[in-house]
């Protein structure tokens, strides 16, 4: 009666295990397919905007860019790894300042450099998981078959996933962003790097 009682446990046993198996496994996948999702809902909203660029103008492609660029990135934690040592010398209101300010310039950024449509597709090549974090692996095919790979790194935040860094061919984004910002606080300080940022953000809307 034991060893059939045993041999019960061991069984109801694997069951549980394959069961909590298979729906880690379900989770991990959901976790991606949405990490996914960001991605290609970023590149479907910015193929709309192409297509209708001349009609929008460049404010109407900031006002339809604008929604998604804020939820598909995760701006407070970029605006930290930007001003690295930095960010620790600032107040509440300052480091408030600079995630508005370089989430506007991300949205403007985008707005101006796609302002037109050739025939470009997007197409998500693959994706990876590395432990808290997922690669996906993207194309921007232009219409001579030339193409323009994009690598996005991502992180869940609570329930959903959000874009810390952007590699195109190759080069981050986060990176070369990094060093230009850290050399105008050593050299300039806080008040001249925002007011950099918003000559850009002007430079954009003006030569639209």
């Amino acid at each position: 009666m034991f060893l059939m009682m045993m041999n019960g446990y061991r069984a109801l046993t694997r069951v549980l295990i394959f069961a909590t198996v298979l729906v880690l496994g379900a989770d991990l996948q959901a976790g991606t397919a949405e990490a996914k999702s960001v991605v290609e809902k970023l590149h479907t909203t910015l193929l709309n905007v192409m297509k209708r660029a001349d009609a929008l103008g460049y404010s109407g492609r900031y006002d339809e860019l604008a929604r998604v660029v804020s939820a598909s990135f995760d701006f407070d934690t970029i605006g930290q790894q930007l001003l690295g040592r930095y960010w620790a010398g600032l107040n509440a209101d300052q480091r408030k300042l600079f995630v508005e300010t370089f989430t506007e310039l991300s949205t403007a950024t985008y707005a101006a450099r796609f302002d037109g449509f050739k025939n470009e597709t997007f197409r998500t090549v693959s994706q990876e998981t590395k432990g808290d974090w997922t690669i996906v692996t993207a194309e921007l095919v232009k219409s001579d078959g030339d193409t323009v790979q994009f690598k996005y790194i991502l992180k869940p935040e609570g329930e959903r996933w959000r874009i810390l860094n952007v590699f195109a061919d190759g080069v981050s984004e986060l990176a070369a962003r990094k060093a230009e910002y850290s050399t105008a606080m050593k050299d300039h300080g806080f008040d001249a790097l925002i007011a950099r940022l918003r000559d850009k953000i002007d430079h954009y809307a003006k030569g639209a």
